[in-house]
């Protein structure tokens, strides 16, 4: 049991939690806009998702051991990886090769909904790939792009996506519920790079939290925050989602205490902790609400 849990480490299960949730909304958009959800194609659009997820996440545990990077940082629940490799360093190859396959795997359901809905589903596939296999050695040297990355794969690619392979064409209700975990996950990724500040720099990383210190990142966060819930609202007023779509707004309740609190202790760690376990549950009860405000707007 314990050679099984190394081996499934770099994947960082408890983390994956956020693809279904990601993957919800567009199933919601398709179900609400078009009046029906091919669930073949649903479930075949989650195992995509997790998929890449998985990739992603064991590129990134071979790079930063590869790196050096895992043996300078301080690891919390939300940050720093898994911790699998600079125990097991051995796995090392195995955790490329978990990386690899899973990105083939996610290609391979790709071309089977090319031949089902044709060249449309290019676009978002092959940014999608590119954002899997550049995150780590190259998205991670640009603050701008380090910064939208996740909200584009989580948000932008994983609901459109979502929506596409289940009805064949994109919409505009898909575009507006992909914005609020656009902005949330972009914001999940910032705010867990304040505690690897000091390790980063050793490797070349370059994120907001080290260009311009934590406290102004803080009010990105901040604004990004405000973003997602703002989308949400305006893709109710234009007409573009359903009223019950604002369920999501519940988690408000989380986000104001917790941008406050990012704020005030933007630059102590010890304190900050409880509000990164805060922004993952806004991360996942927001699209989880959304997507159940969506189904459920479909029967009412």
């Amino acid at each position: 049991m314990s050679d099984f849990k190394y081996l499934l480490g770099p994947m960082r299960l408890p983390f994956l939690i956020l693809t279904p949730a990601c993957v919800f909304v567009g199933f919601g958009t398709a179900l609400w806009s078009t009046g029906h959800a091919n669930l073949f194609y649903f479930l075949l659009a989650l195992i995509g998702g997790l998929a890449a997820h998985i990739s992603v996440n064991a590129f990134n545990e071979y790079f930063d051991f590869k790196s050096g990077l895992d043996f300078h940082t301080q690891r919390t629940p939300f940050s720093g990886g898994s911790g699998t490799l600079p125990e097991r360093p051995e796995l090392a190859q195995h955790a490329l090769v978990l990386a690899v396959v899973a990105a083939v795997v996610d290609v391979l359901i790709g071309l089977y909904f090319l031949w089902v809905w044709g060249w449309g589903i290019v676009p978002i596939g092959v940014l999608g790939l590119l954002v899997v296999v550049a995150y780590t050695p190259w998205i991670t040297r640009s603050p701008l792009v380090c910064l939208i990355a996740p909200g584009l794969g989580f948000g932008t690619l994983m609901v459109i996506g979502t929506h596409f392979v289940i009805t064949g064409r994109y919409a505009w209700p898909a575009f507006w519920a992909s914005l609020v975990p656009f902005f949330l996950v972009s914001d999940l990724l910032l705010l867990n790079q304040f505690p690897d500040v000091e390790a980063d720099r050793t490797v070349g990383r370059r994120h907001y939290p080290m260009v311009l210190g934590r406290r102004k990142s803080s009010l990105i966060y901040g604004t990004f925050l405000a973003l997602a819930y703002l989308s949400l609202l305006v893709g109710v007023a234009v007409g573009e989602l359903p009223w019950l779509a604002l369920l999501g707004l519940l988690t408000l309740i989380l986000a104001v205490p917790t941008a406050i609190g990012v704020y005030r202790n933007a630059d102590d760690m010890e304190k900050l902790m409880p509000f990164l376990a805060k922004n993952v549950l806004i991360n996942i009860l927001t699209p989880l609400l959304m997507g159940i405000g969506l189904t459920v707007a479909h029967f009412v």
